[in-house]
């Protein structure tokens, strides 16, 4: 890591890099964009060692919402899968997402492998078939998925549940068990239907995925929660779907395809072995074949470690395959401390944030959060305007503009042949092994607080020599000339370290100083008696107007697609009173997430200066107190509401307000005004408590 030359040796690593794939049924939004940005980094990080770094990823473009979306837009699914593709590449070549490959699964390379790897499964023993009972659409004649099944749930009642588990309870069930059942697809009510499937007997490889789980291979939250697998022994998983199905046919098994999570993984091979067959410097068996000593690794979210922690490395190994280097997870994105959110408009498409700001803000704010662990990232917008204008503009641009003018309009845009401070210089590439250890862990929050702290030491050094005064007096000019070049030594230095982070950026420091900044065996040559290029603007600072114009555009796309979404209204309509309009919908899942309590009100104030407003203070038992602004003031006196209850919606945002913090939100019934009713202990059942669950 340190800033010796890196030429190519017999020590330079091989290593292979993948993301997950993302399906080709929808857009890139900036949720996917924490994992491709993540290993862009890490990838352009090896490439700046001389290692061979190969980032490969395809589009995951089989299964039935590919099938059904395609056959609703009257188009094949070729056709759609195509388009999206060509959409998914645009996004991330304009986000500096630098893959050698992106492919896609529905390709021949991934339909040989995935047989190959499935005749070496069954000649080994570990393919078993098995006729089972399934849900059969009788009007579209298909089977259903189990996420294509709705009902209630068997355990709790629940209504408008998946066919696998229940979103308001918790449970997990096959979809044979989910009461009163409708297909998705059409509204029929499914009918039971037997049909032979293929499993993977994923048990036969307990014993060897204890093993390569204790080795390290994955974060050690992600092996403890995979561990738990084993407490009820590995079971045989279901690898196959009936016709109709888009993907793979399973060999000499008519009308039988290969579940879209067996040839997924191995687009990751395919992608590879795609690119093998245009550059002659790669073997694909050099990476893949069993003992191999070349790196494999995988960057993945949270909720798929289950298929790329057991099934997959178990596939590999029982196929004669090596198994990945390391898997390594990573948390969610919220905004504004808040999931994506299409009625906030803070579910933003990747195309829509391009649309108004630099993806290199994106980049910067990402690594300036991004850590080793599996917990969430927050995009908070306030934040990311402050800290990108004052770390990447504030600091390290700020170096080069201000000394770049005096360098050239008063010494011909030449560099001085000297260093004014060789120590300083030798200080910042002296960091390189502790700022190259970060990226190589991942830990790239921590990379970024290290190049920080050197941009305060360039401006603290600039800043003590005041180059602006210096140039008026006669004597200083050349003193004046080795200050400015040293601050751009400086920068250069800076933008090193930070070219896996912001290489667009990059790119256009290297026009302006007339070198590179992509390699770490610059970062102890200093540029001396160099010619450098005029200094034109880097990069603008974020304004806040940009970011409330792509949350409008997000909200204004979200309603263009429930307008184009919107189909003949069922038979039963939700009544309408009052003469309002009904709400937009929302779908069960999102009302399941409301959190329901009974609460005891023990104490209410009337609000100074607010028409409406009183503010309660709400017991919730177990749970504490918790203090809401309700406005309720037109139908009681403050004294009145104190010993009765009410029902709350306990787990909302809490919301800064004129008045205070609002923890929750209170719900009361009638038309309005006077007529507005909360629970009193003598109306409600015997037994109520505060703290209790609404269901």
């Amino acid at each position: 890591m340190s800033a010796t030359n890196h030429s190519q040796t017999a020590d330079t690593r091989q290593i292979l890099v993948t993301s997950a794939l993302p399906y080709a049924n929808g857009s890139i939004h900036l949720g996917h964009m924490v994992e491709y940005i993540q290993t862009d980094i890490w990838v352009r990080y090896q490439k700046s060692q001389a290692n061979q770094c190969i980032y490969v990823c395809a589009d995951d473009a089989h299964g039935t919402p590919i099938m059904l979306r395609a056959q609703s837009e009257g188009i094949s699914p070729e056709q759609l899968i195509g388009a999206t593709h060509k959409e998914h590449a645009r996004d991330f070549a304009d986000f500096a997402i630098d893959f050698d490959n992106f492919y896609t699964t529905h390709s021949p390379e991934n339909q040989e492998l995935a047989n190959t790897i499935y005749q070496r499964l069954q000649e080994g023993g570990y393919i078993l078939s098995k006729t089972i009972s399934q849900a059969y659409d009788p009007e579209k004649n298909m089977f259903l998925p189990d996420r294509f099944i709705k009902g209630t749930c068997p355990k709790c009642g629940a209504a408008d549940q998946y066919g696998d588990n229940c979103e308001a309870c918790g449970a997990t069930y096959a979809p044979t068990d989910l009461k009163n059942p409708v297909s998705a697809v059409s509204g029929a009510t499914p009918v039971e239907k037997d049909s032979e499937h293929y499993f993977f007997k994923l048990s036969a490889f307990q014993d060897m995925l204890d093993k390569w789980l204790g080795e390290g291979h994955m974060q050690a939250e992600i092996t403890n929660k995979l561990r738990e697998w084993f407490a009820q022994g590995l079971q045989e998983w279901d690898i196959s779907r009936d016709a109709p199905y888009f993907g793979f046919e399973i060999p000499n098994a008519k009308d039988k395809y290969f579940y879209v999570w067996l040839d997924a993984p191995i687009g990751y091979m395919a992608s590879f072995k795609n690119l093998c067959a245009r550059r002659e410097d790669l073997d694909f068996d050099a990476f893949w074949q069993a003992g191999s000593t070349a790196e494999v690794y995988h960057f993945i979210g949270k909720d798929i470690v289950n298929f790329h922690g057991l099934f997959w490395p178990a596939m590999l190994s029982g196929a004669g395959f090596r198994t990945p280097s390391a898997i390594w997870a990573h948390g969610f994105l919220t905004v504004n401390g808040e999931k994506m959110s299409k009625s906030r408009g803070t579910f933003i498409k990747a195309r829509t944030y391009l649309d108004h700001l630099h993806a290199e803000y994106l980049r910067y704010y990402f690594a300036a959060k991004l850590n080793a662990s599996v917990t969430d990232l927050d995009l908070n917008l306030d934040d990311f305007r402050l800290r990108v204008n004052s770390d990447l503009i504030g600091k390290v641009i700020n170096i080069a503009s201000r000394c770049a003018g005096f360098i050239v309009k008063k010494f011909d845009a030449r560099l001085s042949a000297r260093l004014d401070q060789p120590d300083l210089f030798e200080d910042f590439a002296a960091e390189a092994d502790t700022i190259g250890q970060y990226y190589e862990q991942r830990e790239y929050s921590k990379a970024i607080r290290e190049i920080m702290k050197l941009a305060d030491k360039a401006n603290q050094y600039i800043e003590a020599h005041q180059p602006w005064k210096m140039i008026k007096q006669a004597d200083q000019q050349e003193k004046t000339r080795a200050v400015c070049s040293m601050g751009l030594n400086l920068f250069r230095q800076l933008m090193i370290y930070l070219y896996p982070v912001v290489p667009q950026l990059s790119h256009k420091v290297d026009e302006f100083l007339n070198c590179s900044t992509r390699h770490w065996d610059l970062l102890d040559k200093p540029l001396l008696d160099h010619c450098i290029n005029k200094f034109n603007p880097l990069l603008t600072r974020v304004e806040e107007d940009k970011i409330a114009a792509m949350l409008a555009q997000s909200q204004k796309e979200t309603a263009n697609e429930k307008k184009a979404g919107q189909k003949t209204p069922p038979k039963k309509q939700a009544r309408q009173t009052d003469n309002e309009p009904l709400a937009d919908t929302i779908s069960f899942e999102d009302f399941a997430k409301i959190d329901l309590r009974i609460a005891k009100i023990v104490d209410a104030k009337a609000v100074e200066k607010a028409d409406k407003l009183l503010q309660l203070q709400l017991d919730l038992g177990e749970l504490g107190q918790k203090q809401v602004f309700a406005g309720i003031k037109s139908a009681y006196q403050p004294q009145e509401l104190i010993g009765k209850y009410t029902v709350m919606v306990a787990n909302l945002a809490p919301r800064k307000m004129r008045f205070g913090i609002s923890e929750g939100m209170v719900l009361a019934a009638g038309p309005g005004g006077k007529d507005l009713w909360v629970l009193h202990p003598d109306d409600s059942h015997a037994g109520i408590q505060a703290g209790m669950k609404v269901k």
